[in-house]
């Protein structure tokens, strides 16, 4: 049991890192979910209050992060809010719609759309296509550094 309790623990672990540059996966929540395998598996005692406290403090902020570097990105090249919702769907739609490099398109596409949309002209929407993919690069590296963060501590929480 004890192989099984570590093979799902670090599969949570992989999944969450996956889901840092995949949208879809659920990322932070994968990792945190991990925590919880390890306890039903082994024990819960080395995880106290400050564990808990430190890893949801972490979920939080990541999934306020996310949000708000993503929508910086798009506001900084000068983005208006439809901008912002079509850079959110097409982070969610992409992937669906072109495998391979929807990650990457659809947030620029949906960006750029909105931006046309709303009235801007062309050079101004690929502007903002660009800042929407500025964003998305950011948050991605937030999201990897603040879940290595995640579980360093529980590796460490554990020694």
């Amino acid at each position: 049991m004890d192989i099984l309790g570590w093979v799902l623990v670090v599969a949570l672990f992989a999944v969450g890192m996956a889901g840092s540059i995949y949208p879809i996966l659920p990322g932070a929540l994968a990792i945190y979910a991990a925590f919880f395998v390890y306890g039903l598996f082994f024990s819960f005692a080395p995880f106290g209050f400050w564990f808990w406290t430190i890893q949801t403090l972490i979920i939080v902020v990541l999934f306020v992060a996310d949000y708000v570097v993503s929508a910086w990105g798009v506001k900084r090249f000068g983005g208006s809010k439809a901008s912002v919702w079509g850079s959110t769907i097409g982070v969610m739609v992409g992937p669906f719609i072109i495998p391979a490099f929807g990650l990457i398109v659809g947030p620029f596409a949906g960006a750029f759309l909105g931006e046309l949309l709303a009235g801007s002209s062309f050079t101004q929407a690929l502007k903002v296509g660009w800042g929407s993919l500025v964003g998305l690069f950011t948050s991605t590296v937030a999201k990897i550094i603040f879940q290595l963060a995640m579980i360093a501590i529980f590796i460490i929480w554990l020694l």
